[in-house]
């Protein structure tokens, strides 16, 4: 065991990362009061309100004025809301709003720390894969991981599939606009499956995911948005959901989560038509590790290695991919599935969108 008399201490040094620690440890106990102001509706009541007293927040949401004035302070102090101190009043700004308070916005940030929040649950398990190198399954994660997980990519999706991903892809929004089989793999809570069916009602499109409770929800969201006629929703896994001649198949931030993606892969390649088109979403992530060692990079790692990782090491295979493993090895993975054409389509500072082809 290392002893403090063994270590060869530089004080600023010290005192540098004993800032960013004490910066992320406030970080970490915001993950509970963002979700707590998420469900009192504590950041929708403040949205566009101007500044507020602790008990006209109070009021507004019918909570009480002591717990709302300490919480109001933690998250002055984090940046979040604006305090007056000649006033005593708290402000949410409306770029803060925008991200806090709009769940349909660009990046609705309460769903994203219900993820977080999910992986602490679950720490107690994936702590003993660490030890025996046995993977944990999506579907042995806490509801709350699922929940998040559909609620925070779902704006992103909303903001970018059918504006900027499907016309980037080679040929694919044309099919699309006549009449196309689309099949969406690793659907979750068909979230995608249902904007696309939206966009183009010539198309029909059915979503896969080996996930039984995401596939009901996915259902019944398909009735709620009104196209259950046109999108169905069926258990099965990567390497052998049912069906073929489809002229679009979409894996969105799911492949590296894959225990075989190569089996995957050329499962894919077999359902396809000769002309279709294989659309794979997955984070953005640069070829080498020292690309990813950045806001956002720190972000994913730690997901992938909650998540992403078990999830493919309690599979076959479990190549473990995890959730930067960059172009070149998602090309890979295409190539080795019998894919002859690959690109880099499009992209965004967190998505990575490819086409790949027979």
């Amino acid at each position: 065991m290392t002893t403090p008399s063994k270590l060869n201490i530089d004080p600023a040094k010290l005192n540098a990362f004993l800032g960013q620690a004490l910066n992320d440890m406030g970080a970490a106990f915001q993950t509970a009061l963002i979700i707590l102001g998420e469900r009192l509706g504590l950041y929708k009541a403040m949205a566009g309100a101007g500044p507020l007293l602790p008990v006209d927040l109070a009021k507004k949401t019918e909570t009480d004025e002591r717990y709302v004035r300490e919480w109001l302070c933690a998250q002055a102090a984090s940046g979040y809301v604006i305090y007056d101190p000649a006033s005593g009043c708290f402000t949410l700004p409306d770029e803060q709003a925008l991200l806090l308070a709009v769940d349909s916005g660009p990046a609705y940030l309460p769903a994203a720390y219900q993820i977080i929040a999910s992986t602490v649950v679950d720490e107690p398990q994936l702590r003993e894969t660490f030890k025996t190198g046995f993977g944990f399954g999506w579907h042995q994660h806490c509801k709350g991981l699922f929940e998040g997980t559909e609620r925070f990519f779902r704006p992103s999706y909303a903001a970018n599939l059918i504006t900027s991903w499907i016309p980037a892809l080679k040929g694919v929004e044309e099919k699309l606009r006549r009449g196309a089989q689309v099949a969406d793999v690793g659907c979750g809570h068909g979230a995608s499956t249902i904007l696309m069916a939206q966009a183009y009602p010539k198309s029909t499109f059915t979503g896969y995911d080996y996930h039984e409770p995401s596939i009901q929800h996915a259902a019944t969201a398909a009735k709620q948005a009104g196209v259950a006629d046109r999108v169905t929703f069926k258990v099965a896994a990567s390497k052998d959901y049912p069906g073929s001649g489809f002229d679009l198949v979409a894996f969105f931030d799911c492949l590296h989560d894959m225990g075989d993606p190569v089996g995957a892969a050329r499962h894919v390649r077999s359902t396809l038509k000769p002309d279709g088109t294989w659309l794979i979403v997955e984070p953005f992530a640069g070829d080498r590790i020292e690309d990813n060692l950045n806001p956002v990079g720190r972000v994913f790692y730690a997901a992938s290695t909650m998540i992403c990782t078990p999830a493919s090491r309690s599979q076959e295979i479990g190549l473990a991919l995890g959730a930067q493993a960059g172009e070149r090895k998602l090309r890979d993975v295409a190539t080795q599935g019998g894919f002859t054409h690959f690109r880099c389509a499009t992209e965004t500072p967190f998505n990575l969108v490819l086409e790949a082809q027979p």
